[in-house]
């Protein structure tokens, strides 16, 4: 199956189960049969409608709101939603198409968890002779069982359990797995024989679906065929050689390429010798060096840096050579000198630890008496005075002009 004929089959899957939905919705009228009106503003209450009247306590509640108390839901659901999905009808086929061409691999089949280890082919097509006249639910279980393929409704029986949530109390109490579909072309007593046993379903081929070729999306249903319905497939779908007999300009779609295992395609030595071999090369990224601490770098940046690098060189050859040769000029002392040295720095020092000691201390400043203080006061007091007679006459000589402000003054001198 190709990559679109699987998004499609996913995609009628998903949506064919809403037309099976039918419609609900609250009633018109609830949360709104009552008389209420909003109090307006100034009563410090919200001005959502409240119930009119007194003396009871639904009086003055609040009411029509979703948030109230008796109110409607918000958003009132109705009759006339868009309950159910259109889907083209040649998406529909192609789905159902799909669906048929799974259930005839065995690998699909079994990976969908039906029990199919012994029967003898897949497709299983039997007589039309043989299924068509039972009538009785023992014979179609002695038929599976000849047939080998009772032991996907044991499979089946084993896993009834009743359903969590609340379906079980909706009239949809107990779950279980799916088992074999018989599909068959003439009505007869098959569907009494066939209808009571756990997870068996009967289905015409004139009226194929998906939804029982494919429960829940997963392809590969285990399907029994009726000779004859297995033989009106040709005239309903036609074949990649004639178009549909009973569908109008209907014809098989084609897959684009002959074989649809990719990787064998890829991997084979066919295709493997005519392409180039890979390429192992490596990206070799730089790495980021720091210029201060690497001197190729710091060239590259600076070339320049390289000439100052060797002055500094010759700067620093050149005062170790000088250096070396005033070492090499300074005589070393002989032991009687360096001897004689010692003693006299010794000597010294001890002189001066001496004059330390002996030096006196400063003389602590003498006390003052009090007459001594008095004295000191009024020797500042008249050397005051004396300043203040000085002063007028300078300036009375300098600025005074008037005789009768250096009278003034000379009297207040006197």
């Amino acid at each position: 199956m190709s990559l679109f004929a699987l998004m499609l089959f996913i995609m009628f899957t998903e949506t064919s189960p809403k037309n099976h939905r039918q419609p609900y919705a609250v009633s018109k009228e609830a949360g709104h049969q009552t008389s209420a009106e909003s109090w307006g503003t100034g009563r410090a209450v919200a001005r959502i409608p409240r119930v009119a009247g007194g003396g009871t306590h639904r009086a003055g509640q609040a009411a029509f709101g979703n948030m109230c108390r008796g109110g409607r839901m918000f958003a009132p659901t109705k009759v006339y939603r868009r309950w159910h999905r259109k889907v083209n009808l040649n998406q529909r086929r192609y789905a159902l198409v799909s669906a048929l061409a799974a259930s005839s691999s065995a690998s699909l089949v079994l990976a969908r968890g039906h029990r199919i280890e012994e029967i003898p082919e897949v497709p299983l097509v039997v007589s039309t002779n043989t299924i068509t006249p039972l009538d009785k639910t023992s014979q179609a279980v002695k038929l599976l069982k000849a047939l080998k393929a009772y032991a996907d409704v044991e499979k089946v029986k084993d896993t009834k359990k009743i359903r969590a949530g609340k379906g079980k109390a909706r009239n949809r109490r107990y779950v279980q797995r799916k088992g074999p579909l018989v599909i068959y072309e003439q009505k007869g007593p098959l569907l009494r024989a066939f209808r009571n046993l756990p997870g068996v379903e009967v289905l015409n081929v004139h009226r194929l679906n998906i939804l029982l070729l494919a429960p829940g999306g997963h392809l590969g249903r285990f399907v029994i065929w009726t000779q004859d319905a297995y033989e009106k497939l040709d005239s309903l779908y036609g074949t990649y050689r004639k178009k549909s007999q009973l569908k109008l300009h209907y014809a098989l779609p084609r897959s684009l390429i002959a074989n649809s295992d990719l990787h064998r395609l890829i991997t084979s030595s066919e295709i493997q010798s005519k392409i180039n071999p890979p390429k192992h090369a490596t990206i070799r990224r730089p790495r980021k060096k720091n210029p201060l601490k690497n001197l190729g770098v710091m060239i590259k940046l600076n070339p320049y840096i390289k000439t100052l690098r060797r002055q500094e060189l010759l700067r620093s050859n050149k005062r170790a050579q000088q250096i070396v040769s005033a070492l090499k000029k300074h005589k070393p002392l002989d032991k009687a000198r360096r001897a004689k040295l010692g003693k006299y720095r010794a000597a010294s020092n001890r002189a001066q630890y001496k004059k330390k000691d002996a030096a006196p201390k400063a003389d602590a400043k003498p006390k003052v008496t009090k007459e001594q203080r008095k004295e000191k006061k009024d020797a500042a007091i008249a050397k005051k005075k004396a300043a203040l007679k000085l002063r007028p006459k300078t300036i009375a000589k300098k600025h005074v002009k008037s005789d009768w402000l250096k009278q003034f003054i000379k009297n207040l001198h006197n």
